[in-house]
């Protein structure tokens, strides 16, 4: 499974951004597909999850209610809807693919990291 991320930038806090990701190369609907963070001098971490539905979702709590992600099996897509950002948000994001991602928050496949940077 590959996977293309896009949609990182610079913006203020308090301002939004979208993060887009799609996968290509096997079956998406069989992944629960998630974002990963990893911010400068920071181990990486987890951040959201859906499962192959769409409507099973986890968030790690520093984002929750802030965060949406969302997922659209028939465009091999999913995308992390990031509202009320914060400085602290700052970090490069990765797309993410596994079998156990939204339960256990274990990646099998990783996409390229897409750079997300919130000026206070």
């Amino acid at each position: 499974v590959q996977l293309q991320a896009s949609g990182g930038g610079l913006v203020q806090a308090g301002g939004s951004l979208r993060l887009s990701c799609t996968a290509s190369g096997g079956t998406f609907s069989r992944y629960a597909m998630g974002w990963f963070r990893q911010a400068p001098g920071k181990e990486r971490e987890f951040v959201a999850a859906a499962g192959w539905s769409g409507y099973t979702r986890g968030y790690a709590d520093s984002v929750k209610g802030r965060f949406t992600i969302s997922r659209d099996n028939a465009k091999n897509a999913v995308a992390l809807q990031m509202n009320s950002l914060k400085p602290e948000d700052t970090a490069v994001y990765y797309c993410a693919a596994g079998v156990v991602l939204l339960t256990n928050q274990v990646a099998d496949y990783w996409g390229q990291g897409t750079q997300v940077t919130v000026s206070s």
